[in-house]
């Protein structure tokens, strides 16, 4: 591939992925959690409602980030290794993160050259996926867990559908983040999706 043609589909993705739909949805759902859902659990195992609200916080930044090259520290840090939590200003911050985040990746210069993005170099084309993905899998979380109603746009749901969807020849029944729930063909793009993340569509609190 030229450099000419790689240039070309970075800015055709730029156009393509607008993260102002699927950032007013997760805004809106954070908005609807109530203070006596934060100690509620998630599909997440290992969060509550409230630890899963600090890493939207901390992803929605570090992308954010990641989109302007700004590589400083919190891009060198694993999620896997990081307690997230909220604090008393959350309400406040994460609509302005998640608004300097779409921001940032309307411009595309953000989708050019490398990343980083997790501690892991990257194509800036791909930590914008990742990012996105990212909003529609954990918007979903949140709002599993608090009982909200949620919907993302289908461009958004479709790249994260690419983005989880395993590589041929990729270990059978793995996707980009682990063992897929199997969902039938004809499910609805949203269960689809979340079923690739390693999640059951059908979770619920009480389960």
């Amino acid at each position: 591939m030229t450099e000419m043609t790689e240039m070309a589909e970075m800015a055709e993705m730029a156009e393509l992925i607008d993260f102002a739909p699927q950032a007013r949805l997760v805004a809106a759902v954070a908005e609807g959690v109530t203070d006596e859902q934060l100690s509620g659990p998630t599909p997440c195992p290992e969060y509550e409602v409230r630890h899963l609200l600090g890493h939207l916080i901390g992803l929605t930044g570090a992308f954010r980030d990641a989109g302007r090259k700004d590589l400083g520290p919190a891009l060198d840090q694993d999620p896997a290794n990081s307690s997230p939590d909220i604090g008393p200003g959350w309400r406040g911050e994460l609509p302005k993160l998640l608004d300097e985040l779409v921001d940032v990746w309307r411009d595309p210069a953000a989708w050019e050259g490398m990343t980083r993005a997790g501690g892991i170099d990257l194509p800036g084309a791909v930590a914008g996926a990742v990012a996105m993905d990212e909003l529609v899998v954990h918007g979903w979380d949140l709002a599993r867990a608090t009982g909200q109603e949620y919907a993302p746009d289908e461009a958004s749901l479709g790249v994260a559908k690419e983005l989880l969807t395993p590589e041929e020849g990729a270990a059978s029944g793995n996707s980009l983040f682990g063992p897929v729930v199997p969902v039938p063909d004809d499910a609805p793009l949203l269960d689809r999706v979340i079923g690739l993340s390693g999640r059951d569509p059908g979770w619920t609190p009480g389960a």
